[in-house]
């Protein structure tokens, strides 16, 4: 089992900045790749950023240029910066990892999810 424990959340004024973690615990072997995802009210989830594990990064349109994904591998532990914040990104951000356990099981695993609200 993996666990994925999320912090970093808060409320803060439009054009802030916020920086939100994941730190991924348990029998890990690898982490092959990992994401952030968010869901506003009364909209389904949608895709924020992943990175993989040769650091290749991809990102919603809508936080181009704003947010930025990263990893730190000796920590199991990923980032999202997020700068310039808008109104719109509020929601709740939820983190991903693909874990390859060392029984060599791949596995997706969701965290609890950290809310975000960017309000003035």
């Amino acid at each position: 089992q993996v666990q994925l424990v999320e912090s970093g959340g808060g409320l803060v004024q439009p054009g802030g900045s916020l920086r939100l973690s994941c730190a991924a615990s348990g029998s890990i072997f690898s982490i092959n790749a990992m994401g952030w995802y968010r869901q506003a009210p009364g909209k389904q989830r949608e895709l924020v950023a992943t990175i993989t594990s040769a650091d290749s990064t991809m990102y919603a349109d809508s936080v181009k240029g704003r947010f930025t994904i990263s990893r730190d591998y000796a920590k199991n532990t990923g980032y999202l910066q997020m700068n310039t914040l808008k109104p719109e990104d509020t929601a709740v951000y939820y983190c991903n990892a693909v874990v390859t356990h060392t029984s060599r099981s791949v596995v997706s695993y969701w965290g609890q999810g950290t809310q975000v609200t960017v309000s003035s």
